[in-house]
């Protein structure tokens, strides 16, 4: 055990003189003409009065031993290891076709509250993007913000599809915003993109490869897959999935959810504060001294 606060404990020889000059008086008040005469010896009830009156002092003592800030090295519990999650989700004008954006907004909803304790970020993108929400630990920010998500209320220029340029967008919002922990981008579309080809997709995933991003693709409606995206999202470690319906997003979000569990880091030993025994000495001390005021001390004769 160690102490934060070294020099408070010089302070303690002053109630330790106390107890010791108290502890060598002899005389005890008034002398009255019955103390001359012959008693009989109570040799524990004067050892139980003694102990009464120093127990002032030893309060004070505890009260020095506190104020010096007892410490002990502990492990405290497991660090939980940061999921940093960026929600991508296209805005395009065919987002609005056969409800896919009620649809994808609905599933995601459940997967945020799924997510306590991450930190969470949404980003929109079309023809351009725009990043909505940074990451943060409050994911009832990210639910309040889907409704603007619609992709009826997006101004004309939002109405295309530019994967690549989201999501290299997305990497370097990531990179500056999470430095520490895990870095996964939840990729939502429902169509092909005219910067992402054959030619250039090892590019992008190379992109967020060195930048430690997993690119997870979930692609929403009938449309195919782009090929090209599937390839990024499996290049990064990450997957692609097809979802025709909400309980196909429903099912998808959940799997994510298990595939990117919460992680824990062992921690190392810190010094902790160590006031438990040493308040629980001083209340029992100042319960009995409580007692004893009831009629426990030495007369005053």
């Amino acid at each position: 055990m160690t102490f934060a606060h070294h020099w408070v404990l010089l302070l303690i020889i002053v109630p330790v003189v106390l107890c010791v000059w108290m502890l060598q008086r002899r005389t005890w008040g008034v002398a009255m003409p019955y103390d001359h005469g012959d008693h009989k010896p109570r040799r524990m009830l004067h050892g139980l009065l003694r102990f009464l009156e120093l127990i002032p002092m030893l309060i004070l003592i505890v009260v020095l031993i506190v104020i010096a800030r007892p410490q002990v090295q502990r492990i405290p519990r497991e660090e939980r290891v940061l999921n940093n999650i960026l929600i991508c989700m296209d805005v395009s004008a065919s987002m609005s076709i056969d409800n896919r954006y009620e649809m994808a907004r609905k599933a995601m909803e459940e997967f945020i509250d799924s997510r306590d304790g991450d930190a969470l970020g949404f980003t929109l993108f079309g023809t351009q993007q725009i990043r909505w929400t940074p990451l943060t630990k409050d994911i009832a920010t990210i639910k309040r913000a889907l409704p603007f998500a619609n992709p009826r209320n997006q101004p004309p220029f939002m109405g295309g599809t530019m994967i690549g340029a989201a999501l290299r967008f997305c990497r370097d919002n990531m990179v500056r915003e999470a430095p520490e922990g895990d870095r996964l981008l939840l990729l939502v579309s429902d169509g092909v993109s005219a910067d992402v080809n054959s030619g250039n997709s090892s590019e992008f995933a190379d992109e967020m490869k060195a930048a430690n991003i997993t690119v997870y693709h979930i692609h929403v409606g009938t449309d195919p897959t782009p090929p090209d995206v599937i390839d990024i999202a499996n290049s990064t470690g990450g997957e692609s999935f097809v979802a025709t319906d909400a309980g196909g997003l429903k099912r998808i979000f959940r799997h994510i959810d298990r595939m990117k569990p919460a992680r824990f880091k062992p921690a190392t030993a810190i010094p902790m504060d160590f006031y438990q025994p040493f308040a629980a000495i001083g209340l029992c001390l100042l319960g009995v001294l409580g007692v004893s005021a009831f009629g426990l001390r030495f007369t005053p004769w």
